[in-house]
């Protein structure tokens, strides 16, 4: 795995969303009021646009959720699941803060020999 850094944690806004462009990937980053971080992917999956570090974040049942703008679904931070479709799922980067600076891991892709 490839650790990125990419912004101050203290320059993230609290209970909103980022998107930020990390090895090609555009991934919405959310800082909630709790202090967590959350890494996910931008990509809308039941819409299919890249809006999601443009979404609502809240909580259902004491779990940080973020509701995408488009059609109001809820996915759980922590894990990517869909509250409102089945088999709907969001892509969950792993995120950690390193000396005040929030960094995305993101997996190395394996090369197919030529």
């Amino acid at each position: 795995m490839a650790w990125h850094s990419l912004v101050p944690f203290e320059r993230l806004p609290i209970d909103r969303g980022v998107c930020v462009l990390v090895a090609g990937k555009q991934v919405a980053l959310v800082r909630t009021s709790t202090g967590q971080v959350h890494a996910v992917d931008n990509l809308d999956p039941i819409s299919g646009a890249m809006v999601m570090s443009r979404g609502i974040v809240g909580s259902r049942a004491e779990q940080a959720v973020l509701i995408s703008p488009m059609h109001k679904q809820a996915y759980i931070l922590r894990t990517g699941e869909c509250l409102d479709a089945t088999d709907v799922w969001l892509t969950v980067y792993d995120v950690r803060v390193r000396d005040g600076l929030v960094e995305v891991g993101i997996a190395e892709q394996q090369r197919q020999p030529a």
